[in-house]
């Protein structure tokens, strides 16, 4: 475990200034939605900001006021942000996001989760937090071969938390995080307290099409209309990630545009985005993409695993995972599935939420809803 700081260039910052500058745009879009994608005035407006508003330094020495480490595992290095509980009793929690997110969406809620007692919480509801940085992603490196799926990952993942000293530990994801966390309660049941899943992946259940409830028929439509209208980004990453990878490493307007536009179709929000999500904290994200060079290495997960993820989404429940399970539903996430679908796979849920409010990006949108579930869900099985 070595130490690590992001230590940008200032060069790299003028050289992204200049490009957000340079922009050449398209036309606007034909309609008065999003139904194009972003809409050019919005776009326009958030990369004026980005290029004269937006302070990186600040994100920069956020993430450097947490202790950050690099460990090679299995060729790939790869980034940690470890932070260690004042309380020894702690329970270490593995953290794991996905695409298009970073350690940005863990910001608010790191505290709360290590230190409860200092955030109007119990200790006894304290963590050891670790978030390891998916390969490709981040300032984790890019793998330069294929193969590194979520299997993989899962088992670069276990031999961190042995690294770190934790032969026992829970583990919680989304997004990618959902898969690898699932991976990860079967490889090593023996160190796998728990798993806490936002949302579990798992099929409808035909045998349940008879009687569906609403919440069921709604997550069916859910995911009809996300295949026919949202799946587009996901099936040129998962074909041909090195051909739109071009735009996304050397245009910051291209990257923003792709990622921006899943924060506001998978965050639930009323009347603007940033009622949840500010501009800083877009650009927060956006920026660590384009500053790391990863819009076309972080691509590549789906060519490597999606087929296998939407089989467990859409497809067959595949293999029992027995470890004690906490999931949650929040209303904005694509994937929904009812709890009686849910346990066709995950036949040990100890704990279900559904709350009132959130979506995709639920650290960073809802943190308090977001730490009261895992605490609710590990302190049954601590």
């Amino acid at each position: 475990m070595e130490p690590y700081r992001i230590e940008i260039s200032d060069e790299d910052l003028r050289d992204l200034h200049e490009r957000l500058h340079r922009t050449r745009w398209p036309e606007r879009e034909t309609v008065d939605d999003w139904s194009q994608g972003v809409p050019l005035a919005y776009l326009q407006e958030l990369c004026g900001y980005w290029a004269g508003g937006y302070d990186w330094r600040a994100t920069e020495r956020r993430l450097n006021a947490l202790p950050q480490f690099r460990t090679e595992i299995d060729g790939v290095g790869i980034h940690v942000v470890h932070v260690r509980s004042p309380h020894s009793h702690a329970l270490p929690l593995l953290l794991t996001n996905g695409w298009p997110g970073s350690i940005v969406e863990y910001l608010k809620v790191i505290g709360p989760l290590t230190d409860p007692a200092a955030h109007g919480g119990d200790a006894a509801d304290a963590f050891h937090v670790v978030c390891p940085t998916l390969p490709g992603y981040g300032f984790s490196d890019k793998p330069a071969g294929p193969g590194w799926g979520v299997d993989r990952i899962a088992g670069a993942w276990a031999e961190l938390m042995s690294r770190l000293g934790y032969d026992r530990y829970a583990a919680a994801g989304s997004d990618w995080g959902t898969s690898v966390t699932t991976r990860l309660g079967l490889r090593a049941p023996e160190s796998v307290v728990g798993i806490h899943l936002m949302p579990p992946l798992a099929p409808p259940d035909p045998a349940t099409f008879g009687n569906l409830t609403d919440s069921e028929r709604a997550a069916l439509e859910s995911l009809r209309e996300a295949d026919e209208w949202g799946s587009g980004y996901s099936m040129q990453q998962s074909t041909r990630p090195q051909t739109v990878g071009y735009g996304l490493v050397d245009s910051p307007v291209a990257l923003c545009a792709w990622i921006v536009e899943k924060f506001w179709a998978w965050t639930d929000w009323d009347t603007h985005l940033d009622e949840i999500v500010t501009r800083d904290e877009l650009l927060a994200n956006v920026t660590l993409y384009w500053l790391s060079r990863t819009g076309a290495s972080s691509a590549r997960l789906y060519w490597e695993s999606i087929r296998q993820v939407n089989e467990w989404i859409a497809g067959s429940a595949g293999e029992p995972v027995t470890v004690p399970t906490g999931c949650t539903i929040f209303p904005k996430e694509l994937q929904r599935p009812s709890r009686r679908w849910a346990e066709k796979r995950f036949p040990n849920i100890l704990h279900w939420g559904e709350t009132a409010r959130g979506g995709h990006f639920a650290a960073l949108e809802q943190p308090e809803l977001f730490v009261d579930e895992l605490r609710s869900f590990f302190r049954l099985v601590r």
